[in-house]
């Protein structure tokens, strides 16, 4: 499990936040802003993992190939099979991460590669897309059925290892995945084939595939074993940052790993309140920052845009058609007696719990420990420079631990939420409406349980049910309101960049400018200006067609003549 991504350090290491469209990262010598401008090919892939994982398959493939070698007493066979279980489990990820990127890939099974032969003996085609979700729904299904794969961890040394929740959402994940657009009927991947002409990706669109999505997200639903988190006051807000906030809750249904909070925390935290030991460069964009809700009517505000970013508006939603006005608020987020009172533009209030726990804006006070330190992400205040603040003039403040004092050297630590059951449901609902559009039959109780479950993940935070905001929507508009509330919902979890391509959206969303406030205005100590609060352009990116997956790397081509690179590259 080594080779396993380290989710809580995400943002240095991946390009799921930096080259998503829902986040800005300020640090010029990141590599997503090669992707994001475009520039990246099979010779300069930045973040090139697949060599890693077929690192750790062969890692996987030796230990089960040698484990029932092993006869040292002290041993048991309990704990051997366990490792087994544990072992294909790790093997069976690796392919899952995979294909994510890069789509199909090739399949090793239980063979171990003979290092001693020639490149051109070690040749080897791609797997079609359903033989390699074929082959990782059944080896996972094969994991649920072992009797030593655990329901649940018995002992606090066992967190974080597999259970049979994981690798049912897992195929929860996949099955989504391989239903939407981007793996299902793509004719644009119809001259993606391996030299005998076989098509890697499905020509033909499925339908039925959405049943099969749904069916795996109900097993965990239905299964009862995990539950949406709530605070011990039920908070609304404390509800949302809970989820991140308290370890091993009981919504995480698996984790890789819990872990100190130094890294997330020094991007994700104002040099304000830090200093050196912060960056404070991870920022949300206005994209994001305009998909939270209302938390009154519960309706999404803005619908689209005019071609010069301003915003269009639902009249319905209760946002205000003057958003950039003052008006004076108590802010809301941390309650008792860290609330205050704050005077802010239109556009950050009255928002849904989920805004204030994940968005921190400028001129508002920045919570760590018991201490508050009022902030300006205006040119100059605060002592900011260009590459130590968001870009975007709103900072990412959900995964920061604000019970602690950075200031003081503490941060904390946390279990990402790498599959949790909020997830699930959000995957329930999508399928069970796609399924509802395109005429494919589901059980009964499938619709009824879909309404149900988006209305608990909406009173969670005080929202109005999605049928209550929206009496009059039907099937298509209910399965857009439902990506709308899947990206706030799972905001930075690493899902909006992988939801955006398999959606086949990412064209219109991860190109094209991306929008924040007016960062360059003149600032001077902890006071935002007037001129601050005006939707600027702070960059433009680049998304081409082939963008939608990872190449391979020329390297990899060069040496397998059977390898078929991707789309374009």
């Amino acid at each position: 499990m080594s080779f396993l991504p380290d989710d809580v350090n995400d943002f240095q290491y991946t390009p799921w936040s930096g080259a998503a469209e829902e986040v800005t990262v300020s640090q010029r010598s990141r590599e997503y802003h090669i992707m994001t401008s475009g520039a990246w090919n099979p010779s300069d892939v930045p973040y090139e993992r697949m060599s890693t994982y077929y690192r750790g398959i062969r890692e996987c493939n030796i230990f089960l190939a040698n484990i029932d070698r092993c006869t040292d007493p002290l041993l048991t066979n309990d704990e051997k099979e366990q490792w087994k279980v544990q072992t294909r489990f790790a093997r069976t990820y690796y392919y899952f991460l995979m294909m994510r990127t890069y789509g199909p890939v090739f399949l090793l099974h239980d063979e171990l590669l003979d290092f001693t032969k020639s490149a051109a003996e070690l040749e080897r085609p791609r797997n079609t897309w359903d033989e390699c979700v074929d082959y990782v729904v059944g080896e996972l299904n094969s994991l649920i059925d072992n009797p030593y794969m655990k329901s649940a961890w018995t002992s606090s040394t066992e967190k974080g290892l597999a259970t049979k929740g994981a690798c049912q959402a897992i195929i929860s994940r996949l099955t989504l995945y391989s239903a939407r657009d981007l793996f299902n009927g793509n004719t644009m991947y119809a001259s993606v084939k391996n030299p005998d002409g076989t098509n890697l990706f499905p020509q033909n669109y499925d339908a039925n595939k959405w049943k099969t999505a749904a069916d795996a997200a109900y097993k965990i639903i239905d299964g009862n074993l995990y539950k949406l988190y709530h605070s011990g006051d039920d908070n609304p807000y404390d509800n949302y940052y809970g989820i991140t906030q308290e370890k091993w809750n009981s919504e995480l249904i698996w984790t890789t790993g819990s872990k100190g909070r130094f890294i997330m925390g020094a991007h994700t935290c104002p040099t304000s309140v830090a200093g050196s030991s912060s960056w404070g460069v991870v920022g949300v964009t206005q994209q994001q920052v305009d998909a939270y809700p209302m938390a009154k009517t519960g309706r999404f505000p803005i619908t689209g845009y005019e071609s010069d970013g301003a915003p269009i508006i639902d009249p319905e939603s209760g946002y205000a058609i003057d958003e950039m006005t003052y008006t004076d608020i108590t802010y809301p987020a941390w309650g008792g007696a860290n609330s205050y009172k704050l005077n802010t533009v239109k556009m950050c209030t009255e928002r849904d719990p989920r805004f204030y726990i994940t968005v921190f804006f400028s001129g508002s006070k920045w919570h760590h420990g018991n201490e508050m330190t009022l902030t300006s992400f205006a040119h100059g205040a605060n002592g900011y420079t260009s590459d130590a603040r968001p870009k975007s003039g709103f900072m990412l403040n959900r995964f920061y631990d604000h019970t602690a004092n950075s200031a003081n050297g503490q941060w904390g630590d946390m279990t990402f939420p790498t599959f949790r059951l909020g997830e699930v449901y959000l995957n329930f609902i999508e399928a069970v409406l796609e399924c509802k559009i395109r005429g494919v039959n589901i059980p009964g109780n499938y619709t009824a349980k879909a309404m149900e479950i988006w209305k608990e993940l909406r009173a969670r935070v005080n929202l109005p049910a999605i049928t209550e905001s929206y009496p009059q929507a039907d099937d298509k508009a209910l399965l857009d309101l439902c990506r709308k509330e899947r990206r706030v919902e799972l905001a930075f979890e690493n899902h909006r960049f992988f939801d955006t391509r398999t959606w086949k959206i990412a064209e219109e969303c991860d190109g094209g400018k991306m929008w924040g406030m007016n960062v360059e205005t003149m600032g001077s100590g902890d006071v935002t200006p007037d001129s601050f609060w005006v939707r600027t352009a702070f960059e433009k990116r680049v998304f081409k067609k082939q963008h939608y997956l990872y190449p391979f790397t020329q390297t990899e081509i060069s040496l397998n003549k059977q390898l078929t690179q991707n789309y374009a590259w």
